[in-house]
């Protein structure tokens, strides 16, 4: 697993600490349910004793493995050994009522759902924080100007403002995602061997999803159902790539040719061990190589949905390993994600610069409906404009000084837009007018 790129908080979700906590706590829940209803032999006192005195230490938990091969069973002989400790030895042992009618999956299931719970509340806050980021950066940055660019090629002109709007609003899907899966990962299975409730009530099952904010699975056979699961790796790995679209975006703008933009570089930091002069995106490289891990990862999550019959563990094994390193990785990429955007340095003038390179060619579409304009028709304009760019074009290509576009226009005979048009047409602001409603929906985008 990939704990050399967590962060504290989700990394100690996937700790053995933390998961035996959470079994101690569904397996104390579990009794004190079935003592407040009353249909097996254990007390309200034995309750409240085994509240009391459950306990585990991992080590020790491990040593028993070691010999029975079970870590559910390996568990609750160590919380056992705490839960009788100092009873005389002839003394009825509360902790015979300890996992009392459950399966292994009743607690093993529960508690990874939890798990997830807990994973995808951290991830709910990373991304509200980085839609926030975005929102906010677009509002700084809804007037300046740069160049729109389709399958890498100049189109036409746009604002830095539309960018992080666009990522705002991916943010915002992300987040309903996000909290759309924690409603439905957040459910518990306490219903025995195949989820019969053979021998055990509903009641309990009830008891111990409440009290820990869960829903019951309405028929678990033996297993929570993996399409849950699944879901919850799927959307994961969408956010992941939500973040890598956007580094990906950040990497492009940094290119020399380009230099648009650039993600922070601390005092101090080094880009090349062999090059002194190069500022490397390396960090918006590093989310997009982890978003690899997560949309991988989604895979698995879809394998294990097909189990034999009512349960078999050919999910575990492989769950131990993608949930952990999926929810930590996106929390990862997440944070550096967070810390691009918000010190991301921008460079208007060199996005001044790029949107005028191409000599006026990003105004051929309003020179093109101006023509229409006139009278002629759509094809005869077309050939008109795409004629004059293209020889521009060649010129840019070739790098020769060459006339820019608009002076080939005025020189085309069968051109008969007047200077006056021209100089509206030529103007970058007049493709904006209507960018308006775009910030008033932005505005009201609520993380």
């Amino acid at each position: 697993m990939i704990f050399r790129y967590s962060r504290p908080e989700m990394a100690r979700i996937w700790e053995l600490e933390n998961k035996f906590e959470i079994w101690r706590e569904i397996e104390v829940l579990a009794c004190e349910a079935q003592a407040e209803l009353g249909q097996c032999g254990i007390t309200r006192e034995e309750a409240a004793h085994i509240r009391a005195t459950a306990a585990f230490e991992v080590e020790r938990i491990d040593e028993l493995e070691a010999t029975l091969n079970h870590d559910v069973i390996a568990f609750l002989t160590n919380m056992a050994e705490h839960i009788d400790a100092g009873l005389p030895a002839d003394a009825p042992k509360p902790s015979r009522w300890v996992h009392y009618g459950m399966t292994s999956s009743d607690l093993g299931d529960t508690a990874l759902c939890y798990q997830m719970t807990q994973a995808i509340d951290i991830l709910i806050s990373d991304v509200r924080r980085i839609g926030e980021i975005c929102k906010r950066r677009a509002f700084e940055t809804r007037d300046m100007l740069c160049v729109g660019r389709t399958h890498g090629i100049h189109a036409e002109p746009m604002t830095m403002g539309m960018k992080f709007g666009r990522w705002a609003w991916a943010m915002k899907r992300a987040l309903e995602r996000l909290e759309r899966t924690r409603e439905v990962v957040a459910v518990g299975a306490i219903s025995g061997a195949v989820g019969s409730y053979s021998n055990i009530d509903p009641f309990v099952e009830s008891y111990v999803c409440e009290k820990l904010g869960l829903t019951p699975e309405p028929l678990s056979t033996q297993v929570i159902p993996r399409d849950r699961h699944a879901q919850f790796l799927a959307v994961l790995a969408t956010v992941a790539a939500t973040a890598e679209e956007i580094a990906t975006e950040v990497r492009a703008m940094q290119k020399s040719d380009t230099l648009e933009a650039e993600e922070p570089f601390a005092k101090g930091q080094k880009g090349s061990s062999a090059m002194p002069h190069k500022r490397n995106p390396i960090t918006a490289e590093r989310i997009c190589g982890l978003a690899r891990v997560v949309k991988a990862n989604a895979q698995v999550g879809f394998d294990d949905v097909a189990l034999w019959h009512e349960r078999d563990i050919s999910h575990s094994s492989a769950e131990r390993v993608v949930l952990a390193d999926s929810t930590i990785a996106l929390d990862y990429l997440l944070g550096k994600l967070e810390w691009v955007l918000e010190g991301m340095v921008l460079y208007p003038e060199r996005m001044r610069a790029n949107l005028d390179a191409t000599r006026g060619l990003i105004y051929s579409s309003r020179v093109l409906l101006a023509l229409v304009d006139t009278g002629i028709t759509r094809e005869d304009a077309y050939a008109i404009v795409q004629r004059n760019a293209m020889a521009v074009w060649d010129d840019i290509q070739q790098a020769r000084s060459g006339a820019s576009y608009r002076e080939r226009l005025e020189a085309d005979p069968e051109v008969t837009l007047d200077a006056a048009t021209l100089d509206a047409l030529f103007d970058p602001r007049e493709f904006l007018t209507r960018t308006g409603v775009l910030f008033e929906r932005l505005e009201r985008c609520e993380f």
